[in-house]
C-alpha cells in the first residue's frame, strides 16, 4: 500500500468539510499532479489510446496518481502513460470523457464526469490579463490569506528552473492604484507564460474571486529587485543540479500535449 499522497489528502479534506474552499483545493492537486493513464498499448509516439470504460455515469477513462496505484488495480504490469493532471483534464473535456481517478486502489477513489472536467478545464485556461503599468514603491505584503501563500508555495516549488526567485510585495502605481504583485526575477526564455499561470492558478483556487495578483519580470540587477529583497516575502524557486536532454514521457510538455484516439 502507498502512502498518502497530495491528493488523498486534499480528499479526505474536502469529504469531511465539504467547504469550496477545500473542494478547490482538490482540483488543484489533481491539477499539479503526475497522472498515469491506462492505455491500450504503449504508446510509439505522442498518439494515445486510453483504455475506455462504459460506467453508468458515463464514459470514462482510469488513471491513478501512483504507477503501483495502476498495477493494483490491473493486478498486474499494464501500459500506461504518464500525463501532468493540467494536460489530461484538458484532452478528456474536449473529448468528451470523465475520468476515474484511483479507483478501488486508495482512500481518493472518485469519479470525476466530464461536466465537471469541462468547469475545471475552464479554471486552467483562464488567463491573466495584460497591463502596463509603472510601480512607483513596494513595501510589506499586506494580509493574505494562508490558502493563497501555501498554493503559491506549492506551485512555485514545482517551476524548477523557470525563474531564481520570485518576490511577493504590496505596490503602488504611478495611477495611484494599489495592490499585490509577484514579481520573478531571472524568468527563463519563454518561461513567462507559465509562471503568470501558475500565479493565476494559485489565486483561482484559493476561492479569492474578488482578488487580484500583479506578475512581473525583472532581473537581478534592476533596481526594483534590491527594493523587493528588503521588504518583500521571498520565494526560491528549486534550481535542478543539471538539465536532462531526454525527451520528456507523452503529455509532459504542456505545448505539445499527446493526441487521444
Amino acid at each position: 500500500m502507498t502512502a498518502p499522497t497530495p491528493i488523498d489528502h486534499a480528499f479526505a479534506q474536502m469529504e469531511a468539510t465539504g467547504s469550496d474552499a477545500d473542494r478547490l483545493r482538490y482540483y488543484e492537486r489533481v491539477a499539479d499532479a503526475e497522472l498515469f493513464l491506462m492505455v491500450e498499448e504503449e504508446p510509439t509516439d505522442d498518439d494515445v489510446r486510453p483504455q475506455v470504460f462504459e460506467l453508468e455515469e458515463g464514459t470514462f477513462v482510469l488513471a491513478f496518481d501512483r504507477a503501483e496505484r495502476l498495477t493494483e488495480f490491473t493486478e498486474g504490469a499494464a501500459p500506461y502513460v504518464a500525463l501532468s493532471g493540467r494536460a489530461l483534464v484538458q484532452l478528456l473535456a474536449e473529448q468528451g470523457l470523465g475520468l476515474g481517478l484511483n479507483l478501488e486502489v486508495a482512500p481518493s477513489a472518485y469519479l470525476l464526469p466530464n461536466e465537471a472536467l469541462r468547469w475545471f478545464s475552464g479554471v486552467l485556461d483562464h488567463a491573466p490579463e495584460d497591463a502596463e503599468m509603472t510601480i512607483k514603491e513596494v513595501t510589506t505584503p499586506g494580509a493574505l490569506p494562508e490558502m493563497l501563500l501555501t498554493s503559491l508555495d506549492a506551485k512555485l516549488a514545482l517551476m524548477g528552473a523557470a525563474a531564481e526567485t520570485a518576490f511577493l510585495a504590496q505596490a503602488s502605481y504611478d495611477d495611484g492604484s494599489r495592490g499585490h504583485v509577484l514579481a520573478f526575477v531571472g524568468a527563463a526564455p519563454g518561461a513567462e507564460d507559465a509562471l503568470s499561470k501558475a500565479a493565476n492558478e494559485a489565486l483561482t483556487f484559493s476561492g479569492l474571486d474578488a482578488g487580484q495578483l500583479d506578475v512581473m519580470f525583472i532581473r537581478a540587477s534592476d533596481a526594483v529587485a534590491g527594493q523587493l529583497a528588503r521588504v518583500a516575502l521571498r520565494f526560491d524557486l528549486p534550481q535542478p543540479a543539471a538539465v536532462s536532454e531526454e525527451r520528456a514521457p507523452p503529455g509532459m510538455d504542456p505545448d505539445q500535449p499527446p493526441k487521444l484516439r
